[in-house]
């Protein structure tokens, strides 16, 4: 049994290194084993061709030169079509078109030659016999070569594709000639398309996936349903999760259909797929009432969710839109997509992208009276916890005085609404960054107190997935790279939401606003990070090495809680928060200070920014 194993391993080093060599042949060197193979190859076709019709050309003079002129003629009609330029490890459909051609052509020469020479009365039925053979020929020796040096290659990855529907053809499509993937199965929960096969791969049910992951060795489910919901989706990854296989998504179709992405643009499965909640389609009324035929000015249009907030705003068709950002960089970017994106979606729309900060009084009042701005959306912050804690000054500087001279500009030059991008951190904070959030939250609330021609709101919520400074990002590099992953604390929770969902309740909240009011997001439950660590690991096809698994793959590192950072977070200061017309939007009841009360606490803090005094800052 054991040199029975021994011959087998012996003759897939040889079938491999035979297969090696012919792919790294020179590209002239393979055309000619294909010009000899494909003369053998006619040969053998006219010698079948006689044999079925009992007559026998070849070995009659004449008769050489009728087989030989015909196997020439063959040879100049497919180079001509272009039959020797196709790389045989990725042919397509093509191929049979261009072999058809070949092969009614050369049987056409072949008979007419035949007919020419007394050597057959029939030469329509000696051009179908001898076109059956010469196709069948044809096509049948270039898909056996590529499926001996594509198809059988040991490097290949089995895959199951999930979703027997048109994405799911396509995707499979666009692996043929793939030397990477090899599709062994289709699973749809349609169950008309179960028990049928569709490229001669048979589509199962959902409950036949662990046996097919065994049955195939599979180490990869593509999951090809984008227009599934998401809680379809999230059902289908729970499923997945404890096989073991690297879950990946095709692009939505949506961006197939408008040329934003490939097919074959396979990316790992959205971590929004593991949220526990659907997101909530956005109130149209709500949406149109402080963007439809506005001038909107968003202050950090470049970050996260500055340029989300414009990506949304845009598709509502404002009059105007002002683009107010300090990074160069992030400007160009957010300006040139907008623009593509209104060129696109023929959307009349003036895009204005102005450098500036927000803690530039003047030029933000300059900006918003030449451009008569209605609706101000503030995103402009540094909100990551750590780089604020380090850079105490520019941190409380540009969340709280920016936050102040922006508001007091907008007053000045009429704006009707001011909208504060707020977070989860203001509340009880324990940091600098949840702290400098909390005071421009009191500063806009005070002034709001002073001034009734401008509506000031705030909207808190928690934290966005795949934002700068998430850990979504980070946790999927270090997966890449070999691991560890970092969690600070095995008990530390956040709530998430995506970006879009985020913009879209934010544009909404503001519509809502009638003065003073702080809008808190429904956010749903909260996530433990150390269940999201694990989960994106699984999803990747890779085991957590733990206590339990010692040869896992990726090590989950608890680093520590980070200076002032909490365990959870919260979204309210107190229990007082009543529900609005939109489902996921609150609106809290909080206790503020008036502007006298609050007046020295901001010269204080003026004052420790001339000074650049830290201590006092953070005071």
């Amino acid at each position: 049994m054991t040199d029975q194993s021994g011959r087998r391993a012996s003759f897939r080093t040889a079938e491999r290194a035979f297969r090696d060599s012919l792919i790294q042949l020179p590209r002239g060197n393979k055309q000619i084993i294909m010009l000899v193979t494909d003369a053998l190859g006619f040969l053998a076709c006219i010698a079948l061709c006689g044999w079925v019709q009992l007559i026998d050309p070849i070995v009659r003079a004449d008769g050489l030169f009728v087989t030989f002129a015909s196997i020439a003629l063959a040879h100049v009609l497919a180079r001509y079509l272009g039959f020797y330029h196709s790389i045989v490890r990725y042919l397509g459909m093509g191929l049979l078109m261009a072999g058809a051609q070949v092969a009614v052509g050369s049987a056409i020469a072949l008979s007419a030659l035949a007919w020419w020479a007394g050597i057959t009365t029939q030469p329509f039925r000696l051009a179908v016999v001898y076109g059956a053979f010469c196709g069948l020929y044809l096509v049948g020796s270039r898909y056996f070569a590529q499926y001996f040096l594509v198809r059988r290659s040991p490097e290949k990855s089995n895959v199951i594709v999930f979703g027997a529907g048109e994405s799911g053809a396509r995707v499979v499509q666009a692996m043929d000639g793939n030397h990477t993937f090899r599709p062994v199965a289709f699973v749809d929960d349609d169950q008309e398309l179960q028990g049928k096969q569709l490229f001669g791969l048979p589509i199962y049910a959902r409950d036949k996936l662990e046996y097919l992951v065994d049955k195939y060795g599979v180490a990869r489910v593509l999951l090809a349903m984008p227009s599934a919901t998401r809680r379809h989706r999230r059902d289908i990854i729970s499923n997945l999760e404890p096989l073991g296989v690297h879950v990946q998504t095709v692009p939505d179709f949506n961006d197939l259909i408008t040329g934003k992405a490939r097919v074959d643009d396979i990316r790992d499965v959205d971590v929004e797929d593991l949220l526990t909640r659907a997101p909530v389609i956005p109130h149209a009324s709500l949406m149109q009432a402080t963007v439809l035929n506005q001038s909107v000015l968003v202050t950090g249009a470049g970050g996260s969710i500055g340029s989300e907030l414009c990506r949304q705003m845009l598709r509502v068709r404002p009059k105007r839109m002002v683009l107010f950002e300090i990074s160069e960089v992030a400007l160009y970017n957010i300006d040139m997509e907008l623009k593509a994106l209104a060129l696109k979606l023929d959307i009349d729309c003036e895009i204005l992208p102005l450098l500036g900060s927000v803690q530039d009084q003047m030029r933000a009042h300059e900006v918003m009276k030449r451009f008569k701005v209605d609706v101000v959306y503030h995103a402009a912050a540094y909100k990551h916890v750590p780089m604020v804690e380090q850079n105490i000054i520019e941190g409380v500087s540009n969340n709280v005085l920016g936050t102040l001279r922006t508001a007091k500009a907008a007053v000045e030059a009429g704006v009707k609404r001011f909208i504060l991008v707020s977070t989860d951190k203001a509340v009880s904070p324990t940091n600098v960054m949840g702290a400098s959030k909390r005071f421009a939250e009191l500063v806009l609330q005070a002034i709001q107190d002073k001034t009734d021609s401008t509506v000031f709101a705030m909207v808190r919520f928690g934290n966005v997935l795949e934002s700068s400074g998430s850990v979504v990002p980070r946790f999927r590099e270090q997966i890449r790279a070999g691991g560890p992953v970092t969690v600070t604390h095995p008990e530390i929770i956040r709530y998430f939401m995506t970006i879009p969902e985020a913009a879209q309740l934010v544009i909404q909240a503001g519509g809502m606003a009638e003065g003073g009011e702080v809008f808190v997001l429904d956010m749903g439950h909260p996530v433990k990070i150390n269940d999201l660590a694990e989960r994106m690991i699984r999803l990747m096809g890779l085991t957590v090495r733990d206590e339990n698994n010692p040869y896992g793959d990726i090590e989950i590192e608890f680093t520590g809680l980070r200076p002032a950072e909490k365990l959870y977070e919260e979204l309210l200061i107190g229990e007082n928060a009543e529900g609005t017309e939109h489902p996921r939007i609150m609106c809290a009841s909080e206790d503020y200070l008036s502007s006298d009360e609050l007046e020295p606490f901001l010269d204080d803090l003026a004052l420790a920014n001339r000074r650049m005094d830290r201590g006092m800052m953070r005071d």
